[in-house]
C-alpha cells in the first residue's frame, strides 16, 4: 500500500465510510484490482500516484492499460471514484468517495422520464 492510499484509507476511517475492501479483485478473468472498493455497491476508488512526475498513469502505455481496466470495469457496472495526490491531500477524494455512495443509494432515473 502506497503512502497516498494509507492516508485516503485513514481520512475514510476519520468520515466513518461504509466498510470497504482493499485491493478487491473485481474481474472474472483478469487479475485487476481497485485500490478500494464497495463491492455491493459496485462503487470502486482508484489512487493514481505521480501524475505530476510522470508517473505509470500518465505514460502511454500505462494510460492504456487504465483505460482497458476501467472500462471493463464500467462493463461489469462498477462506478469507479479516480483521485489524484492533491485529491487526496485536500479532502476532495473523500468527498467524491461520499457521492458516490450516495449515487448507488437510489435508482437513477434519466432526466425526462
Amino acid at each position: 500500500m502506497s503512502n497516498l492510499e494509507e492516508r485516503l484509507d485513514a481520512q475514510l476511517t476519520n468520515v466513518k465510510a461504509l466498510p470497504w475492501v482493499r485491493e478487491h479483485r473485481f474481474h472474472p478473468k483478469r487479475k485487476w484490482r481497485f485500490d478500494f472498493a464497495w463491492p455491493a455497491q459496485r462503487v470502486a476508488c482508484e489512487v493514481e500516484g505521480g501524475t505530476w512526475a510522470g508517473g505509470r498513469h500518465t505514460r502511454g502505455s500505462g494510460f492504456e492499460a487504465d483505460c482497458e481496466k476501467y472500462n471493463e470495469a464500467a462493463v461489469l457496472g462498477w462506478l469507479v471514484v479516480r483521485v489524484t495526490n492533491n485529491m487526496v491531500a485536500d479532502g476532495r477524494a473523500v468527498h467524491y468517495v461520499q457521492l458516490a455512495l450516495k449515487s448507488r443509494e437510489t435508482p437513477w432515473t434519466p432526466v425526462g422520464e
